[in-house]
């Protein structure tokens, strides 16, 4: 059963900023783009690296380890690995992309509401 979790206040995400945040044992990414609040996992599923520690350029954030890129509205992968070559090729063979989970975003007065 999901239920709405209060995480941030919308003062603590500036417009085309992010920060992960901690929840029910899980990290959460939540980022504003455009006047919106998005709200994904924070972890890259290719070696675990926390999102919020990379950057993010309107709504692609990348990964701080190997540069796979998401999309913050849906979660679907924009890039799986930075690179070309032999060594790119290989471990995009042995890990193959996957996406992130999003979750639904709510913001009531002030306060950006998340359903976990």
């Amino acid at each position: 059963m999901s239920e709405m979790l209060d995480i941030a206040a919308t003062g603590d995400i500036e417009e085309g900023g992010m920060k992960g945040f901690s929840v029910k044992g899980g990290e959460i990414l939540l980022a504003g783009v455009g006047g919106e609040y998005y709200a994904v996992d924070n972890t890259c599923p290719h070696m675990k690296g926390r999102l919020s520690d990379g950057t993010l350029e309107g709504y692609t954030v990348t990964c701080p380890r190997h540069g796979s890129q998401f999309d913050v509205r849906n979660g679907q992968v924009v890039r799986w690995l930075k690179g070309s070559g032999l060594v790119s090729g290989l471990a995009k063979a042995i890990k193959p992309s996957r996406p992130i989970k999003a979750y639904k975003v709510e913001v009531v007065d002030d306060r950006i509401r998340v359903e976990i």
